[in-house]
């Protein structure tokens, strides 16, 4: 249906972003979606895995192929009632790390898949995109120094 893209700068190297994006934990406080990750540690290439979560209330699952995963960059398909892939780069720019973000959505037929790529795109076109890059950015900050 649609590609979304956003730009963010973020405090840290792009390999502490990477770490952010392929820590399962971690995504699921980033993720615009909640969902629960099957039987993985990490995201690496070559990973599938099951990934289930709600959207439009009604509970779906979605198979995950990570296609990359390194210092730099992470790419990953999802294939359910709807598909999505969605590619993150991580750059030095001086001392802080700019991140790229791109999804696509697409339906894979029928009336749930068209409803779902529907309200996937509407997440994305209210900001949903922008919105988790602000949480990998909290995630990847330094903690505040406690006052002695």
């Amino acid at each position: 249906m649609g590609t979304w893209s956003t730009s963010a700068t973020l405090d840290g190297h792009p390999e502490e972003v990477l770490d952010v994006l392929t820590d399962p934990d971690a995504c699921e406080r980033w993720s615009p979606v909640a969902f629960e990750l099957e039987g993985a540690k990490r995201l690496a290439a070559g990973l599938r895995a099951r990934v289930g979560g709600s959207i439009v209330g009604k509970r779906v699952e979605f198979d995950v192929e990570i296609l990359e995963a390194d210092e730099r960059r992470l790419a990953l398909r999802a294939q359910g009632p709807i598909e999505i892939e969605a590619r993150y780069d991580a750059r030095p720019c001086g001392a802080a790390t700019c991140l790229d973000a791109e999804v696509s959505v697409r339906s894979t037929g029928g009336l749930l898949g068209r409803v779902m790529a529907g309200a996937a795109d509407g997440l994305l076109a209210a900001g949903a995109l922008d919105s988790a890059l602000r949480r990998i950015a909290d995630e990847v900050a330094p903690a505040p120094a406690l006052a002695a």
